[in-house]
C-alpha cells in the first residue's frame, strides 16, 4: 500500500488543460503502470514477496485533484506558472513502494484533449507516511476529508447511477455498501470479522459507522466529463468540500486510504486524505 507525491513541470510555458483532466490524467497513469506489468511480476519473484491476490490491471488506484494556480476560461484551465503536483495512492503489497516510486520517477505525464494539449515531466515521487502503519484489524475512529470528488451512487431500475450528495438519506448506506464489496472482491472475503448468524457482511457491517460533516460552507457538487468530446462520452456527480468522520475496522480504514472511496477511483475520484482540522458539526440539512 502506498501513497505519493507527485510533483510535474510543463514542458512548454502557460499550459492549457481540460477542466475535465481526469481521464487524460488517468490513461497518462495506466500507460506508466503498464510499462511495469512484467517488471512488477519479475519484482514479486526476485523478493520472495507473494501477494495473496493478483490486482489485475493495476484498477485500485486513487488520485487526488491537480495543485495548481490557474484561471477558468470557459472549459480550459489556464495553469499559471509550471508546477503542478498531485497525490496517488495505490492498494497493493507494500514491497512494491519503492519499486513503483521509481517507476514514476522521471516519466512524461501527457494531458489532453482534441483541444488543448500539455505534456508535463515529473520530477519528484515521493512516498508519503502511513498514516495507519500498523497491522491491526481493530476499530479505530478517523475524519477523513475527499480531495478530488467522491462519487456515491444507488442503481435505478434505468442501471444507472442516481449521484447521490452527503445529505442525502441514503448517501451513508450506498457508501458503506460499495466499500465492503470493494473489499471483498479484493480479498475474497471480510477476513477481519467473525461470522455471526446473520453472515460476514452483516457482522462487518455492524462495525462500521459513517457521518458527513457539513460546515457552514455548502459542500459542493461537481458534474465531471469522462471520454469528453467521444462517442463514449459520460457524466457523473462527485461532492467536495465536506468531511466524513468514520469508526471501522483498521483494514477498511488502510483501503479508503489507499484505494479511494466510492466510484470511479481509478478516474481520480474519491481519493481522501485525513483531515488537517475537523469543521464545525452541523446537523444534515433535510
Amino acid at each position: 500500500m502506498m501513497r505519493l507525491q507527485i510533483t510535474m513541470e510543463a514542458r512548454q510555458p502557460d499550459p492549457v488543460l481540460p477542466c475535465n483532466y481526469q481521464y487524460p490524467l488517468s490513461a497518462a497513469i495506466y500507460r506508466i503502470l503498464n510499462q511495469a506489468d512484467d517488471a512488477y511480476a519479475q519484482f514479486l519473484h526476485d523478493t520472495g514477496h507473494r501477494a495473496a491476490h493478483r490486482l489485475k490491471g493495476f484498477k485500485l488506484f486513487s488520485f487526488s485533484d491537480l495543485r495548481m494556480p490557474f484561471q477558468i476560461r470557459g472549459d480550459r484551465l489556464y495553469v499559471q506558472g509550471k508546477k503542478l503536483s498531485f497525490r496517488l495512492c495505490f492498494y497493493m503489497p507494500d514491497a512494491a513502494d519503492r519499486f513503483l516510486m521509481g517507476l514514476f520517477a522521471r516519466q512524461q505525464i501527457e494531458i489532453a484533449d482534441r483541444i488543448s494539449r500539455a505534456s508535463f515531466l515529473i520530477q519528484q515521487a515521493e512516498v508519503l507516511p502511513d498514516p495507519l502503519d500498523r497491522p491491526t484489524h481493530q476499530i479505530e475512529e478517523l475524519v477523513l476529508q475527499p480531495m478530488s470528488p467522491l462519487v456515491v451512487g444507488r442503481k435505478n431500475e434505468r442501471g444507472n447511477y442516481d449521484f447521490l450528495p452527503p445529505d442525502d438519506p441514503a448517501f451513508v448506506q450506498w457508501l458503506i455498501y460499495n466499500w465492503i464489496e470493494k473489499y471483498r472482491s479484493i480479498h475474497g472475503k471480510i477476513d477481519f470479522v467473525e461470522t455471526t448468524q446473520w453472515g460476514e457482511w452483516d457482522a462487518c457491517r455492524s462495525q462500521i459507522e459513517v457521518q458527513p460533516l457539513l460546515n457552514d460552507v455548502p459542500y459542493r457538487s461537481r458534474l465531471i466529463t469522462i471520454k469528453a468530446f467521444t462517442p463514449q462520452q459520460t457524466r457523473i456527480r462527485g461532492f467536495d468540500r465536506f468531511q466524513l468522520r468514520v469508526r471501522a475496522p483498521v483494514p477498511l480504514l488502510k483501503l479508503s486510504l489507499h484505494g479511494g472511496l466510492g466510484l470511479y477511483n481509478a478516474m481520480g475520484m474519491g481519493y481522501m486524505d485525513m483531515a488537517e482540522k475537523v469543521e464545525k458539526i452541523f446537523s444534515l440539512r433535510k
